[in-house]
């Protein structure tokens, strides 16, 4: 994976509405950043494009690539859409409803009386039960029925099912019975796709465990086929250099690892956004923020603690369960795109529906009639009339009819009043993210900074920041292409697990430090693989751990390499008296599953610093720009190319570029940093 030194490494993050690019040279670190319109229906066309661009503007060809990363929305887009692959599921004798049965909760928002269990990914008629059994410690009780497995296999080939999942039951401790499986049905059944829970997720709770088996199995085939595709498609265009996906967890993988583990790229864009946001705040000098990144469709929020983000095994994707390692992301729907509406009783509610890139917003005349955030920018004097430097245009007057017309003349608001409102609405859901990410996990937003990125963020962080109290606004120097940059500075990263129970007070160190030895060993053997060299690589120790008779497990480093279990224990309580208020320091404490995160990297990418200096900061433009509370304001309208280090731009402003625009609003001053970020703070 190691790019030769001297070429350009490209990185391509496909959102709703955007497809960003970022291209930089290795040796000088040159960087050029462009935007190109998604194409929803093939998203290679608008990654091929995007490429396409990227090269004109620097003048290189195609053959200079060394490297091409992306970070890709596939998977995700398959489970919350329903469109995976029809998927079949092999499980232990017993367990044939297992999903159906899942977990006895609902949806934290979702009403009791009201609510419909969604449909699973595998209907239990797709489901078959094999005999066979293995213990918890991993002994075999039972041969695996190899009749039971053929017979299946012939089914499921005859019902044109080509993807199948096995889950036996304790595979994580003997995954023999689940690898004879996998055999036994590519011999009935060749070509098909076999995801196997001892490989996707090798930990207990059986929902939980199959789930993320037949997610993966569910999104394997399609992911599989549009990396195929678009590895086919560099080819013609001279491109022979590697391709890599970002994954949940924040590193990145071969195309040829995801065609196995799909599903570990669920998360994969917004991944990139936050490792993009820890490196801006590194740069600024600020170990400790929360990103929110908002795009056409939707905003994600993360916060980065110590200059680290959480890394969750306890996500989800739609309606279900994914504990395989991913950032700690949570995700509303709320966009540039998001659709504004009055109820039958009069209220107006923002998203979660969105335009997304076709229509898309109303102002952009391509069929959309419900107006959109983006619609009530527009109208207030926010954002250009021209978006990309020229290249989309925007219509103001279809906006002010669509606001107009659906929401200010229903309400009996003026046209300002109802477009104001608009975003009101959409930056309060924002800032209820925000403070799930924050506040409910124990820490007070005003001691972190905001970094809003995202084709819309920065439009809207200097509103979010007052409404939490936070003091300090980072808006990146490239904020609607950070996902970008993210992948540029990324590393190679993977992660193992094993559940081995282990309670107090008689811990098996020995047996601990054998399944530690185990799974440090295909972490080296994986990134040898990836070409990582030893001095480069980094493999970190975790357990999950909780009291004896709970039923969650917190996740903390282990600490030394001794394997004494004193400092893995002070760090468990830190951890639930942070979360939950409390901790039970006499209570007895369970190891449940260890974890290795193996980690490498393989190129180096430094924020280039900004060399313009003493720049004249008259503005380019004025024009009418609304203010909630100040009302209409001639606003001052600044190129942020003219910024240099130092520049000060004093509020009310809007601050332009090509891949975003900035809202620096009364009473608050921004000021450019070494590497062209923009430090926003209220003055009064």
């Amino acid at each position: 994976m190691s790019p030769r030194a001297g070429g350009h490494v490209i990185a391509l993050d496909v959102g709703g509405t955007f497809t960003d690019v970022a291209l930089v040279h290795e040796a000088s670190g040159r960087l050029w950043v462009a935007k190109t319109p998604t194409t929803p229906r093939d998203p290679g066309d608008g990654f091929i494009a995007g490429i396409d661009k990227a090269l004109r503007l620097a003048g290189v060809e195609a053959a200079a690539l060394r490297h091409v990363l992306h970070g890709t929305t596939t998977a995700t887009n398959a489970i919350l859409e329903g469109k995976g692959a029809a998927t079949g599921l092999l499980t232990t004798t017993g367990f044939r409803y297992v999903l159906e049965i899942g977990r006895h909760d609902i949806p934290r928002r979702a009403n009791m009386f009201a609510w419909v269990k969604p449909a699973r990914p595998v209907p239990p008629e797709l489901i078959f039960e094999i005999d066979g059994r293995v213990s918890v410690d991993g002994e075999e009780l039972e041969p695996l029925d190899d009749a039971a497995v053929r017979a299946a296999a012939r089914h499921l080939r005859e019902a044109g099912v080509d993807s199948i999942a096995v889950c036996f039951l304790h595979s994580y401790a003997n995954a023999a019975h689940e690898r004879r499986a996998a055999s036994l049905l590519r011999d009935e059944h060749p070509g098909c796709a076999v995801s196997l829970s001892s490989e996707v997720l090798p930990v207990f709770r059986e929902f939980e465990r199959s789930m993320g088996t037949v997610l993966n199995a569910y999104v394997q085939p399609l992911v599989g086929r549009y990396v195929a595709r678009l590895e086919e498609r560099l080819r013609p265009h001279g491109i022979s250099a590697p391709l890599s996906i970002m994954k949940s967890n924040g590193g990145v993988i071969g195309a040829h690892v995801v065609r196995t583990q799909a599903i570990h790229t669920a998360l994969s864009g917004p991944a990139a956004g936050v490792i993009g946001a820890r490196r801006i705040g590194e740069a600024a000098g600020f170990a400790d923020l929360i990103s929110v990144d908002v795009g056409g469709t939707s905003a994600d929020v993360c916060l980065v603690r110590g200059g680290e983000a959480e890394v969750t095994v306890e996500g989800h994707v739609g309606a279900w369960p994914l504990h395989v390692p991913m950032i700690d992301i949570h995700t509303i729907g709320a966009g540039g795109g998001s659709i504004a509406r009055v109820t039958e009783d009069g209220t107006l509610t923002v998203g979660p529906e969105s335009a997304g890139a076709q229509p898309g917003p109303v102002c952009y005349g391509a069929g959309g009639e419900d107006p959109t955030v983006t619609d009530a920018h527009l109208v207030l004097g926010r954002i250009p009339s021209h978006l990309l430097g020229g290249e989309i245009a925007l219509d103001v007057e279809r906006a002010r009819r669509a606001i107009e017309e659906r929401v200010a003349r229903p309400l009996g608001l003026t046209l300002a009043a109802a477009a104001q409102g608009i975003l009101d609405i959409v930056n309060n859901n924002m800032v209820g993210a925000l403070r799930l990410v924050s506040v409910e996990r124990g820490y007070d937003p005003r001691d972190f900074v905001l970094v809003p990125f995202g084709g819309a963020g920065p439009l809207h962080g200097a509103d979010l920041a007052a409404l939490l109290g936070m003091r300090t606004v980072v808006v990146p120097r490239h904020p609607g292409v950070l996902s970008t940059l993210g992948l540029l500075g990324t590393e190679v990263r993977n992660d193992y697990a094993r559940t081995h129970l282990q309670k107090p007070p008689d811990y098996d160190l020995g047996a601990v430090a054998a399944v530690y030895a185990e799974l440090e060993r295909r972490a080296q053997a994986w990134l040898a693989a990836e070409g990582v060299e030893p001095a480069a690589r980094r493999v970190t120790r975790l357990a999950d751990l909780r009291y004896r008779h709970q039923g969650f497990e917190l996740t903390v480093p282990w600490p030394e390499r001794d394997l004494t279990v004193d400092a893995l224990i002070a760090g468990f309580h830190e951890r639930h008296r942070r979360l939950y208020t409390y901790a039970l320091a006499d209570a007895p404490v369970e190891i449940v599953t260890l974890r290795v995160a193996a980690a490498g990297r393989v190129r180096r990418f430094t924020l280039p610093r900004l060399g313009r200096r003493n720049p004249s900061r008259a503005p380019s433009a004025r024009r009418r720009v609304y203010f909630a509370g100040g009302g209409w304001t001639a606003c001052p309208c600044i190129e942020r190319e003219r910024l240099g280090v130092g520049a000060v731009v004093r509020g009310p402003a809007i601050v332009e570029q090509l891949d975003a625009t900035t809202v620096v609003p009364p009473q608050h001053r921004a000021i450019v940093d070494r590497v062209g970020n923009l430090l926003v703070r209220r003055t009064s």
